[in-house]
């Protein structure tokens, strides 16, 4: 007899990258372009992809050559930028399975808010770094789940993973980038494009490629449908290391 979905007694936790993953483009970098000086902000761009400087450096580089502007200003500029279409069948698939979802963005709070109410999504919870308006004439960076340990992001996207899903849970990473590097190594199916790809193929991490959402829900479809499912075994070493530290 076959098993259905309903059968299978399993928790999921899908944790997502946003900028290039949910968006077509990266708006944190967008907006530098936009409002910054751009030669300045292209150089400090490929610094901290070069990572000659750690995300929190970079950052606060970056807002340094902001001109003044409004985080107003800011949230009309980025009403714009399209999404990946076909994230919101992701969405509608774990709302059918329970399945919680969790967006984890080294960019800011208030532009992914800004794009997930314009699809009318919601729901999701969100970690990020987060914008203030300090009298200044523009507005300053706020780390709030900044790990000193961690060199990788100004938030701590592998702290997000561990804290918000048990040992007999799957765990699922989507990504793309640098800062999705760390995170994605302590899950257990990892949907990979551009450099976080070219990371999992040098290091001979075992993931799935991807181009849209469609190939991720199509790809969980099955994975789901498995009586029988793994755990990726060097994900669980990495999870117990990070408890013996404490």
């Amino acid at each position: 007899m076959s098993v259905g979905f309903e059968h299978v007694k399993r928790v999921y936790k899908i944790f997502v990258d946003f900028d290039g993953t949910i968006t077509k483009q990266d708006i944190g970098e967008q907006l530098f372009l936009q409002f910054g000086e751009t030669e300045k902000a292209e150089a400090i761009i490929k610094r901290i992809s070069a990572r000659e400087l750690t995300s929190v450096e970079g950052w606060k580089a970056l807002f340094e050559i902001l001109n003044p502007v409004s985080i107003n200003e800011l949230t009309n500029f980025v009403r714009s930028f399209e999404i990946d279409e076909a994230f919101h069948r992701l969405v509608l698939f774990s709302q059918e399975h329970q399945v919680e979802m969790i967006i984890l963005s080294d960019g800011f709070e208030f532009y992914i808010k800004t794009i997930l109410e314009r699809e009318n999504i919601a729901g999701i919870r969100i970690f990020s770094n987060r914008l203030i308006e300090n009298g200044t004439g523009k507005p300053q960076p706020v780390f709030p789940y900044r790990d000193e340990e961690c060199k990788d992001c100004a938030n701590c996207k592998r702290n997000h993973v561990v804290e918000n899903s048990g040992d007999d849970e799957f765990t699922i990473y989507i990504g793309n980038g640098s800062s999705d590097v760390c995170p994605a190594q302590y899950c257990d199916f990892i949907f990979a494009k551009d450099s976080l790809r070219k990371f999992c193929e040098k290091e001979k991490v075992t993931f799935f490629p991807y181009d849209n959402f469609n190939d991720v829900v199509s790809k969980l479809e099955t994975l789901f449908a498995k009586k029988r499912l793994k755990k990726r075994h060097q994900a669980e070493l990495k999870r117990k290391n990070l408890y013996k530290l404490g």
